[in-house]
């Protein structure tokens, strides 16, 4: 029998401001011996209470209106993930928090293992120590997504030999090594069986107690793939990818186990899958605690692929993470000893900068908060800085942020003084993977631009 769910508020990442909620309606359904006369004093405390949990999250509380009118309401980040909370009045678990994509398909996690698998890369929930959740595994990130994984470290494992030496006992016509001369002196009776030495060697093969445990978690996460639990668009995408490892490990005979030992003399690559898969082996038995995963790494990576891809057609290079490193005799504490661009591109004599944020802007933009207005500066300050770097009197910068739908808006500061103009490039990308093509051809045609506008006469 499901354990019934138990969720104390669900809201999207990047959410500027919740729904507000009652006061006096949490009362009622969470905190039950609270005072209602003062239930502002419980909302206060039940923040205070749970302050460390939703720093992790990245979630901020916020406090509205007075005595019965009090009502709570919350600010989400780019993490996802959940964490438990307990009662201010009484201190027990009650509901978990619970952060979900922005972006959702008929599965969550849909599109997000989409762009991952597409990227290349590995960003792993965040796991912190906590009460368990009270939602149990439904809002924990789901066993096909770590099938997955296991997936791309095994597909990296048979590209190289793995061979280990396996102690084997075959028939020799020479006395020579570890025989076993029990087993001889019953068969040597016979004139045939006299040159027949049942000797013990070590044969150098793949086909291995621990390949054998590694064939039987591919069996496992092969099955849950291919279940009603893993979304279509899932399966279409790894099918292909299945049935060349399902022919590869064809001649291993799964071992069952719980756990893989993992060797201090293994290479990364085999070290890497075997974490994974005791992660799929342990997926059932180790309870959820709070978990968290950082939208705003896998968006900085999805907004550099796209950027790659234009450039193939463009011509020109794209630095990744390019490090602009301080000199100076002396730093401060609070110096900064580089400052990294998400991505620059260069062609001749055209520098463009490129920021990607995973922030809420385009997703709000007609709120007048003061903390989108502070942020974006912040953001705009930023990237300004950047392309002060280049050497033209041009110059370009793209600030990317997440967004319903590709669009762009060009906005231009002009030194009176100098003439020198700085062209700054908001972009909007849907974290989709469908949109690649779309966004990839409206930067191709505005790098096109920006080239044609610093060709010196």
């Amino acid at each position: 029998m499901t354990k019934p769910l138990d969720v104390f508020y669900e809201i999207p990442c990047l959410t500027e401001q919740s729904k507000q909620l009652s006061g006096i309606a949490l009362q009622k359904k969470w905190f039950k011996s609270a005072d209602k006369r003062i239930i502002g004093q419980y909302l206060q405390k039940f923040i205070d209470y749970n302050s460390v949990q939703f720093k992790f999250l990245g979630v901020q509380p916020y406090i509205l209106g007075t005595d019965q009118n009090t009502t709570l309401t919350f600010r989400s980040s780019g993490f996802i993930g959940s964490i438990p909370l307990r009662a201010p009045d009484t201190g027990k678990q009650i509901g978990d928090f619970v952060v979900m994509p922005r972006f959702t398909g008929h599965d969550r996690f849909e599109d997000y293992i989409e762009i991952l698998d597409l990227l290349g890369t590995e960003i792993s929930p965040e796991i912190t120590d906590s009460l368990p959740l009270a939602s149990g595994r439904n809002f924990r990130p789901p066993l096909y997504l770590e099938a997955i994984k296991f997936i791309e470290s095994l597909e990296k494992l048979t590209m190289r030999p793995w061979q280990k030496f396996d102690n084997v006992e075959k028939v020799s016509s020479q006395p020579t090594g570890q025989i076993n001369w029990t087993k001889y002196i019953n068969n040597e009776y016979k004139v045939e069986n006299r040159l027949k030495f049942p000797v013990r060697t070590n044969i150098l093969s793949e086909f291995h107690s621990e390949y054998a445990e590694i064939r039987y978690v591919f069996d496992i996460c092969k099955k849950e793939i291919l279940s009603a639990n893993t979304p279509q668009r899932i399966k279409n995408t790894v099918r292909n990818r299945l049935s060349f490892l399902e022919e590869r490990l064809y001649h291993h005979k799964p071992k069952t186990t719980n756990r893989i030992i993992i060797r201090f003399s293994d290479s990364p690559t085999i070290k890497t899958c075997k974490d994974q898969a005791n992660k799929i082996l342990n997926f059932n038995l180790v309870d959820s605690t709070a978990w968290r995963v950082d939208f705003s790494d896998v968006f900085e990576k999805f907004v550099q692929y796209i950027f790659k891809e234009a450039v193939k057609e463009t011509g020109g290079r794209l630095y990744t993470n390019f490090k602009f490193h301080s000199r100076s005799s002396k730093h401060y504490a609070w110096e900064l000893k580089h400052i990294e661009p998400d991505a620059i591109f260069q062609k001749e004599n055209v520098s463009v900068f490129i920021d990607a944020k995973y922030k809420s802007n385009l997703y709000n933009k007609f709120d007048q908060s003061e903390v989108l207005k502070k942020e974006y500066r912040h953001d705009l300050h930023q990237i300004m800085a950047y392309s002060s770097f280049s050497k033209t009197d041009f110059k370009f910068g793209f600030l990317c942020y997440p967004s319903d739908q590709i669009e762009i808006k060009s906005i231009q500061y002009k030194n009176g003084i100098n003439t020198v103009t700085n062209t700054i490039l908001i972009l909007g990308v849907p974290l989709k993977k469908d949109s690649i093509t779309n966004t990839k051809r409206l930067l191709i045609k505005e790098l096109n631009e920006i080239e044609r506008k610093t060709i010196i006469p």
